[in-house]
């Protein structure tokens, strides 16, 4: 059987390890088998420090614990994969690194944050079209088997609306809702779907409420968290005609198995309700990252 390649660009975050183990390890409880990461870019951004002072322990961890095959630049993967994951956890290099890997004609998939601005995000997708390649991007919690299983579990019960609830910890590097506001937005859209036209965001010193009103009239609301762990708990309730439902953990298999799906060529490109989600992010993160910033704003 032949083995799927992977290769790996930025060897800077927790989801390095967390990826290789469900991939490589087959005692994993969510062990998904069928392909593997064998070669990667550690990568790095010096004026990032959460950036440039993981690269060395997760690349000994990689080339040691994973036998992955360590390249010294970005371009030296051409060739070894059969798709790339591009997870340097610094929003502002991705699209540089997906213009250079754009032509290689391999799937890519491309860890939170797809960027730090919605015009890069555009610039994402028109390479893309362009280049007749497959990206995508997208929060575990999207996921979430308990998640999807309440949004489908009566399909005669339309959502009228949601509350969400999860960290919103703010980035200097990568400023605004764009940094873990991803998760908690990729539930709001996958459970409200697209046609958000107007936002409303509350900013306070350790929390964040965002109201986004759709053209129906249905209304979803965020609320973020930046109080200690506190803030890592995620969780929904998305409103029916007969209550909500909620839930408050991921689950990696389905996400991985996402992945794989997506890199065979089971999976959509770069869902439209993504997009939005980016229009949401854009909207909601101007103004300083301290303090209180009401606003109110049209998307469009």
């Amino acid at each position: 059987m032949n083995v799927f390649r992977i290769g790996m660009v930025g060897l800077d975050t927790s989801h390095v390890p967390a990826f290789a183990n469900l991939l490589h390890d087959t005692s994993h409880e969510h062990h998904v088998p069928g392909a593997r990461i064998v070669a990667a870019f550690p990568g790095g951004s010096p004026d990032f420090e959460m950036s440039i002072n993981r690269v060395p322990k997760y690349t000994e961890e990689m080339r040691e614990k994973h036998q992955v095959e360590i390249v010294n630049s970005l371009s030296a993967l051409r060739g070894k994969c059969d798709a790339l994951m591009l997870e340097s956890i610094d929003g502002r290099v991705h699209l540089a690194q997906f213009r250079e890997v754009a032509d290689w004609g391999v799937p890519v998939f491309i860890d939170k944050p797809l960027t730090v601005s919605t015009v890069e995000a555009r610039e994402l997708v028109r390479i893309a079209k362009e280049k007749k390649v497959r990206m995508t991007s997208a929060s575990a919690m999207r996921f979430a088997a308990s998640f999807q299983q309440a949004l489908h579990a009566d399909t005669a019960e339309p959502v009228i609306g949601g509350d969400f609830y999860g960290p919103m910890q703010w980035q200097e590097k990568c400023p605004g809702y764009f940094w873990y506001g991803i998760h908690t937005v990729e539930m709001l859209f996958a459970a409200m779907g697209t046609g958000c036209c107007e936002v409303h965001s509350f900013r306070e010193e350790l929390h964040d409420v965002v109201v986004g009103r759709w053209t129906d009239g249905r209304l979803g609301m965020v609320r973020g968290n930046r109080r200690s762990m506190d803030g890592w708990t995620i969780g929904y309730g998305p409103w029916q005609s007969r209550g909500k439902s909620w839930f408050r953990r991921g689950d990696p298999q389905e996400e991985q198995k996402f992945r794989l799906r997506y890199f065979h060529g089971h999976e959509a490109v770069l869902r439209k309700p993504a997009r939005e989600d980016y229009s949401f992010f854009q909207r909601t993160s101007r103004g300083c990252p301290t303090g209180r910033n009401d606003r109110s704003d049209r998307l469009s």
